[in-house]
């Protein structure tokens, strides 16, 4: 398996996963194909996979450009496998573009959806990434888009979540309302769920810190010349803040240009990143050899 196969990576492994030492950050980056690579590591080894595959007719002259009609039975094996290595705790995060083809909307993440449920995902949550530098744009039937989807799936329901990680500041909103509500508006509608917070705006004084929404707001990388398509820091950070601790294991098997390994280095969470670009995958190391961290190849660490 892939950190057993490299003695001083099996031993890293085993002393973390016993509690034995506090280990350095450890960063590994691959070379291959996800659908092959992925079968050399460990059954319910990650805690978190965070990845961007390429999209449906998207970056022919490097990752072949699928089809919409054949992405499905494409993407399910790559699927399986990460079924198989994520925790039963962790959590699969999924950013994945829709596409309008002959006149309307393409069903293919749709149908990746449906066919991941039957796989054995559970779907728990979805988030969109609304792109706030976004141009302006048209086409003769409809507008530009300037959102994505990220699709959390999930093998149990029971998952590892930290909701106050990603706590945002509240500001002054709540003094405003209250100066333009009667007293019994103030008072009414207390949440059914238990929260202590619904209609009732009056909960929200005194709080210096609340919940987000599922609607995330992040600028576009517009100055990666490394790759086409790369997703901004603030993207992996989030996921990686919300559903991992320090030391957790972090995977992307379409790693691209870095990103999220050096977020996660950064973090101090350990990785696995995977492309089947030599250049990004060079890429990528450079970045992580810049920072510190241990990388691991697949036969010897370099620092």
């Amino acid at each position: 398996m892939l950190l057993a196969t490299i003695p001083e990576a099996s031993k890293w492994a085993s002393n973390f996963l016993e509690k034995k030492v506090l280990p350095t950050v450890i960063t590994k980056i691959l070379l291959g194909d996800s659908r092959e690579v992925l079968k050399e590591i460990d059954d319910n080894l990650v805690d978190l996979i965070v990845t961007s595959p390429p999209y449906a007719d998207r970056r022919k002259n490097t990752y072949c450009g699928i089809s919409t009609d054949e992405y499905v039975e494409w993407f399910l094996p790559i699927g399986e496998q990460l079924l198989r290595v994520l925790k039963p705790t962790g959590t699969f995060i999924l950013n994945i573009k829709e596409k309008a083809e002959n006149g309307e909307r393409s069903t293919y993440v749709l149908e990746l959806i449906l066919a991941l449920r039957k796989q054995g995902w559970l779907w728990t949550e979805e988030f969109i990434w609304h792109k706030k530098n976004s141009y302006p744009g048209k086409w003769p039937n409809r507008f530009r888009d300037s959102w994505e989807r990220i699709l959390q799936f999930n093998k149990a329901r029971d998952f590892n979540m930290y909701q106050n990680a990603v706590m945002v500041p509240v500001g002054n909103w709540a003094n405003g309302r209250l100066k333009n509500l009667s007293e019994t508006d103030k008072i009414r509608d207390n949440s059914r769920s238990g929260s202590g917070f619904g209609k009732n705006i009056s909960n929200w004084l005194e709080r210096n810190m609340v919940y987000p929404n599922n609607v995330l707001q992040f600028a576009t990388v517009c100055n990666n010349k490394n790759h086409s398509a790369a997703f901004p820091e603030e993207l992996p950070e989030w996921f990686i803040k919300l559903f991992t601790r320090v030391s957790d294991l972090v995977l992307d098997p379409f790693l691209g240009s870095g990103t999220t390994s050096e977020v996660a280095q950064r973090m101090g969470r350990n990785s696995i990143g995977i492309d089947i670009m030599p250049e990004y995958v060079e890429a990528a190391k450079e970045k992580v050899r810049k920072k510190g961290s241990f990388l691991f190849s697949h036969n010897k660490i370099t620092v």
